[in-house]
């Protein structure tokens, strides 16, 4: 009997996905409305029972249901029969929701020295002459122990590396020009929200790894409906917390399960505009993180969204349904289903396009890390509610988060902006001091030239003194020698 996480049924039987390779990456394809979300919450259910923490990205706010126990449903009860499900109930699932803007979760920061230059160069769209001059404002930042936490940090030392930056090192001479137009940029992200994003307490990545007292995996939700309105923000996010995942996390090899799981929705937002530098960067991350134990899972219309070179390392595959009514249509179809390992009794690139709602082609790894032929697969119910959570339950939610009460208020510390202005107070009071001790000295009366001073008169009136002493006493010599003459 197959054991794991049950994904759903075909007229053979049903379809697990091994745990055991469910580090080895995974995508979910499909055209809006055939039924992703829904498998998304499944998979979440699945992985949370195994006890594995999961992140996870909703975009539209129906993957809030999780937190709540589902109702039961005459279709619902119908699938279950059709899979055969033995076990199946409703229940709700352990959540903390998260969010960038501290509105309807727990708020989600980090810091700018974090996110470091090449991604904040994504982020704020600079060109390959901006981005060295950002990785210039971070070096100077470690060289002068500067903590760069939030906006003002950045634009601070920026700023000062324009005005000063030739004086302190010729290195760090850099075009004004150049500096506006990333402080531009930065004044676009702030309009995006990007202020709420950067500070102080930054989020420790152990929060995203919580184990409920029963056993599952915390289901951490991100709010994203208003993030995804900035794409760039929200892809690079996302990014940069796969990036902290695969620094911190220690090495594991194949664990029976994973450390965590990954969703990535909307996932042609990550690949969108990325040069080949990024590319590679993604590429390895996706490659070498599944040591780390996690597992990614890219959601998104097409396969043909994801890089060739990312797409190759996905190897647990679930395929809604695609529509070909145009020429690229027809192409994304034949692209995808030329991703699945094929099934001589099934006709996949036909059955793509008529698959319907709650229904997929699925290939899975099993042993040894094979992949599965494909499938027709009737998806499983989830057991949490389907739709959003209300505005109560989710305020209910909030309040009782321990990392509620840890990131709610923001910390603004001695950083590289405070220090910055500490130095430029201290060098304008130096240089006013100078300026004044100048002017003392230009206001003083100065004496003429000719015009004798107290010590050099002393020293005239002294020789001449002296010099009319000597004189008397050689007059009376010669006096007295004269008379002496005259007398003898």
């Amino acid at each position: 009997m197959k054991t794991g996480l049950l994904l759903g049924g075909h007229e053979s039987g049903q379809i697990f996905l091994n745990a055991r390779y469910a580090n080895r990456h995974g995508l979910i394809a499909g055209a809006t409305g055939t039924g992703k979300t829904v498998t998304l919450q499944c998979l979440a259910e699945g992985f949370s029972d195994l006890g594995v923490p999961v992140f996870l990205a909703d975009i539209k706010g129906d993957l809030s249901g999780l937190s709540q126990k589902g109702a039961p449903h005459a279709k619902i009860a119908e699938r279950v029969t059709q899979i055969q499900i033995d076990n199946y109930q409703q229940s709700s699932y352990p959540v903390e929701l998260w969010d960038l803007f501290g509105e309807q979760g727990t708020p989600v920061r980090a810091t700018i020295s974090e996110m470091g230059p090449q991604l904040l160069s994504r982020l704020l769209d600079l060109n390959e002459t901006q981005e060295s001059i950002l990785t210039l404002v971070f070096e100077y930042a470690d060289d002068e122990g500067l903590l760069l936490v939030d906006l003002s940090d950045l634009r601070s030392t920026l700023s000062f590396i324009a005005e000063h930056g030739g004086d302190i090192d010729a290195g760090l001479k850099v075009s004004k020009a150049s500096v506006n137009a990333i402080l531009r940029r930065l004044l676009m992200l702030e309009r995006e929200g990007g202020e709420h994003f950067f500070g102080e307490p930054a989020l420790q990545l152990d929060d995203f790894l919580q184990v409920a007292r029963d056993g599952r995996g915390v289901i951490n939700l991100l709010a994203a409906d208003r993030l995804v309105q900035s794409p760039r923000l929200y892809s690079t996010f996302l990014l940069w917390l796969l990036s902290e995942l695969f620094e911190q996390l220690p090495e594991v090899g194949d664990p029976e399960k994973p450390t965590m799981v990954f969703f990535f929705d909307e996932a042609h937002l990550l690949f969108k505009n990325a040069n080949k530098v990024l590319l590679e960067k993604i590429e390895q991350v996706v490659r070498l993180i599944r040591s780390k134990g996690v597992g990614i899972y890219f959601i998104t219309q097409s396969p043909s969204d994801v890089p060739d070179s990312v797409l190759g390392q996905l190897g647990n595959r679930v395929q809604h349904a695609l529509r070909a009514y145009t020429p690229k249509d027809q192409k994304a179809v034949r692209v995808a289903a030329q991703t699945f390992r094929s099934n001589p009794n099934l006709d996949v690139e036909s059955v793509i396009s008529t698959l319907g709602v709650g229904e997929a082609l699925v290939s899975v790894l099993e042993e040894n890390g094979v992949p599965s032929i494909v499938q027709r697969t009737l998806m499983r119910p989830p057991s949490s509610r389907m739709g959003p959570i209300t505005a109560d339950e989710r305020a209910t939610l909030i309040s009782r988060s321990p990392c509620q009460r840890r990131y709610a208020q923001a910390i603004d510390p001695h950083s590289a902006h405070e220090v910055l202005e500490e130095r430029t107070k201290a060098r304008l009071a130096a240089e006013s001091e100078a300026a004044e001790r100048a002017a003392q000295e230009k206001q003083k009366p100065r004496r003429s030239s000719n015009r004798q001073s107290i010590g050099e008169a002393l020293i005239k009136s002294v020789a001449r003194s002296v010099g009319s002493s000597l004189g008397r006493s050689i007059g009376k010599k010669l006096v007295r020698g004269l008379l002496g003459s005259l007398l003898k």
